[in-house]
């Protein structure tokens, strides 16, 4: 990627980010081979993400929001109940649904997780100056602004998944 280019293109930047979402990629693992629960595979990231937002989800919202087939959805899911880390329920709602929830474990290993990740980057960003970290947040505010209009969501979603919970 060339240095010191005036970025005036969306193509130029989309270079650069996409450069960028790798080398997270490489740092998030990196954080995450230090975690006390091991490696959690992106899959079940995911789905302990979505269940931890609605709190509670059956299988197909669960589904739905991963954009996975039932039958992988259900494989997921045992795997994750056979790890401990979420519990299956009888849903309130119908005799024939299961829900599922994040178990004290699954709610640990989350934690765990993206604590790591934020070690591996915040290691990274302390070697930038202050003027540059400021620049760098103003420029992820906007891009989360954005990126968040352009697949739907609120104003209200887009707080509730904000600065707080980056620094979990």
């Amino acid at each position: 990627m060339p240095r010191g280019l005036p970025f005036r293109t969306p193509e130029h930047v989309a270079q650069v980010a996409g450069h960028v979402s790798e080398l997270l990629d490489v740092l998030w693992c990196r954080g995450q081979e230090a975690t006390l629960s091991g490696p959690l595979p992106p899959s079940q990231f995911r789905a302990l993400a979505v269940i931890e937002e609605q709190r509670r989800v059956n299988q197909r919202t669960l589904g739905e929001a991963l954009g996975s087939r039932p039958s992988s959805v259900s494989r997921l899911c045992d795997r994750l109940e056979a790890a401990g880390l979420v519990e299956r329920l009888a849903s309130p709602t119908s005799r024939r649904e299961v829900d599922l929830r994040l178990s004290r474990r699954g709610e640990a290993v989350l934690d765990d997780f993206r604590a790591s990740r934020a070690r591996e980057i915040v290691t990274v960003l302390r070697t930038m100056s202050p003027d540059q970290l400021r620049t760098l947040a103003e420029g992820l505010e906007q891009f989360e602004h954005a990126a968040a209009a352009h697949i739907g969501l609120s104003e209200e979603q887009i707080e509730s998944v904000g600065p707080a919970e980056a620094t979990a």
